[in-house]
């Protein structure tokens, strides 16, 4: 019985590998992950779909690396935001200014895990968007309710809507923000919290 040769994957520079996923987050991002051809991916980084199979075994595994590095890095940055000992509004400020870098590093990677996720983490390959998302919530939800306690957030503060608020307002910026704009992703957070924080924090004499 004949065998089909399986083609030897090619081990690419970092910086060409890092152009493909790049090319390939960019098309996720604005056809979706289902209609999304592994030959389109492949004309947008000026090769033959053939040629892309040297580099990555199918277009799940860009996938994947694509959202695993981007929420790497998110949790590189909000672990170490969270380890730091700041008060709850400290707190609230640098996760949403790590939210934005993040945005500004990876906008196509956070574009695509806001339309793909919920569907993706259903499968086994990326169970961990779902373990991500238990984490988000717990980090932002014990942050507010610890700010509730100390009295630096309103009593009657409603902090699971507030959390739902936030997050999404804040990652939304993902589908029209554009790196190396007008303002940069830290004066896009400062402005942002003084919007949120004046509605939420309390009034000092």
């Amino acid at each position: 019985m004949p065998t089909t040769k399986k083609k030897t994957q090619v081990t690419a520079s970092p910086e060409r590998r890092r152009e493909l996923l790049d090319t390939a987050a960019e098309v996720f991002a604005a056809q979706g992950y289902n209609a999304t051809t592994v030959r389109r991916i492949a004309d947008e980084a000026g090769m033959l779909a053939g040629s892309l199979y040297y580099h990555f075994d199918s277009k799940e595994s860009m996938l994947d690396e694509i959202l695993s590095t981007f929420l790497n890095e998110l949790w590189d940055g909000y672990d170490a935001v969270l380890g730091a000992g700041l008060g709850p509004r400290e707190t609230i400020e640098a996760l949403v200014t790590e939210s934005f870098r993040e945005i500004d590093r990876h906008r196509a990677a956070v574009a695509i895990y806001q339309k793909e996720a919920r569907h993706l983490a259903d499968q086994p390959r990326f169970r961990y968007l779902a373990d991500s998302q238990v984490r988000f919530e717990r980090a932002w939800l014990g942050t507010l309710e610890r700010g509730v306690a100390a009295g630096v957030f309103r009593a009657d503060l409603d902090v699971r809507l507030t959390y739902r608020f936030v997050r999404d307002t804040v990652w939304v910026a993902a589908s029209w923000y554009r790196p190396g704009g007008q303002h940069s992703p830290e004066e896009i957070a400062r402005q942002y919290l003084s919007m949120v924080l004046d509605g939420i924090a309390v009034d000092t004499p």
